[in-house]
């Protein structure tokens, strides 16, 4: 029977998603696709964080000078949560067509997007100019660049997940997860290097542009790796048997739209806190407490590498312990941790904000790690590029997209750090209360 796509989708319990699975891949394959969901993840969250990064550091005096400073510094972020917004569009289309013509397709177009976009915005002049034209080009292509990002993570973890074998679907389902850390280290490296190399002068009349034009190089070998990925064997065995999804977003937002409130619950602690790390203490550390910007942003390249050496190690304790478990207990320290962030920083001794940064990376990779490989298991093969993509994509705007624009309106209202802990702790409590719904493998 063909028309299995306008069959109802019955709900199916979350308990049993976990387990229906096609026969995995061969080994090598498996390899080929973790490795290039990991590399071509980690282009397209090298173009995304360099946004992040440039917004904390330059583009409140290249696209916002006419402003207060610290309106031009919301004005910054107010542009970074746009793109937040745009990855739930993102999320929505390609979530779209990866559940209707494949996983490897959507995912090639979605980084020939991102990719372009990011070229963009280190071609577009700035306010001196073309004026107020130059502000509103980069919120445009901040857009472009949210649509193409909210069609990657799903599609990457889905396609790895489906080619994964169960007894290790927690560290080949963390190898896409491998890819913001990796992104964030490329972006805030080649910042670093450029405001190093360069005097400051050139640095903010030019040298902001090199890392964003540098994603030419960097496109060019994500599609040649996704190129040679093979299709997902579980969407395959799916369209043989029952033809392709006729309409998987209208499924997912009608019969599924529980399972996507729960995954977004649970993701958007972890999301928060992130951005208060990766890229709000970047603004924090250099305009309040007076930090170089180059310590900063070796503060949070050394959490950061941290994040990425321990993220297959947690995955592994994952599927050894059940990632259930391992992301619960992360979500409880992470808290725990969270709570001293900002006093750390404000202390402005370096070594400690160093030892704090990496300290806070590692916890941070208990929680990422296991996340994707949970999220996605949410839903059956369907509509999981769909669910998890969406779900995702809620998460990281009420979480990381609007964080470092709150964080940095909370701070201009109170004058204190310890309202921004107060709004990241509460939230994480939530994605705890709500992580405890997830059954134990």
């Amino acid at each position: 029977m063909r028309d299995g796509a306008r069959r109802p989708i019955p709900e199916v319990p979350l308990s049993t998603l976990s387990t229906q699975h096609a026969p995995p891949a061969a080994p090598s394959q498996i390899r080929t696709v973790a490795w290039a969901s990991a590399i071509g993840s980690t282009i397209e969250w090298y173009d995304f964080f360099l946004y992040g990064t440039a917004a904390a550091l330059v583009f409140d005096k290249q696209f916002f000078p006419a402003l207060d400073p610290v309106v031009g510094t919301i004005a910054a972020f107010g542009t970074l949560a746009v793109g937040f917004g745009a990855r739930i569009l993102g999320g929505l289309i390609f979530g779209h067509f990866g559940d209707r013509i494949g996983r490897r397709t959507t995912l090639i177009v979605s980084l020939l997007v991102m990719g372009l976009a990011t070229v963009g915005i280190g071609l577009l002049p700035n306010y001196d100019r073309i004026g107020v034209a130059a502000p509103l080009l980069l919120v445009l292509l901040r857009v472009v660049q949210g649509i193409g990002l909210g069609g990657e993570w799903g599609g990457a973890v889905v396609l790895t997940l489906e080619h994964a074998p169960d007894k290790r679907r927690g560290l080949w389902g963390s190898f896409p997860q491998l890819g913001t850390p990796a992104g964030l280290l490329l972006a805030n490296g080649a910042f670093l290097a450029c405001s190093t190399l360069l005097d400051r002068a050139d640095y903010l009349a030019w040298g902001w542009r090199i890392p964003f034009l540098l994603s030419v190089v960097l496109i060019g070998i994500g599609l040649y790796l996704r190129v040679h990925v093979q299709e997902s064997p579980e969407f395959v065995e799916r369209v043989r048997h029952d033809g392709p999804s006729r309409a998987p977003l209208r499924a997912v937002l009608v019969r599924h739209w529980r399972r996507v409130l729960l995954a977004a619950i649970i993701l958007v602690g972890n999301s928060a806190v992130s951005y208060v790390f990766m890229v709000y203490m970047l603004s924090y550390g250099a305009k309040v407490q007076g930090l170089s910007k180059p310590f900063m942003l070796a503060a949070v390249i050394a959490g950061t590498l941290a994040w990425l050496i321990t993220s297959p190690l947690w995955a592994l304790a994952g599927d050894r312990f059940g990632l259930r478990d391992i992301f619960v207990y992360g979500t409880a320290t992470r808290i725990a941790w969270s709570l001293v962030f900002f006093p750390v920083v404000d202390t402005g001794n370096r070594p400690l904000i160093i030892g704090y940064m990496v300290v806070m990376g590692v916890i941070i990779s208990m929680t990422y790690a296991p996340v994707g490989t949970l999220a996605a298991g949410f839903f059956p093969v369907d509509v999981r590029y769909s669910g998890a993509s969406i779900a995702y994509q809620i998460a990281s705007l009420l979480g990381g997209g609007i964080t470092p624009l709150v964080a940095a309106s909370i701070y201009a209202a109170t004058g204190t750090s310890w309202s921004i802990t107060a709004y990241t702790c509460v939230i994480s409590l939530l994605s705890l209360l709500a992580s405890l719904a997830i059954p134990r493998e």
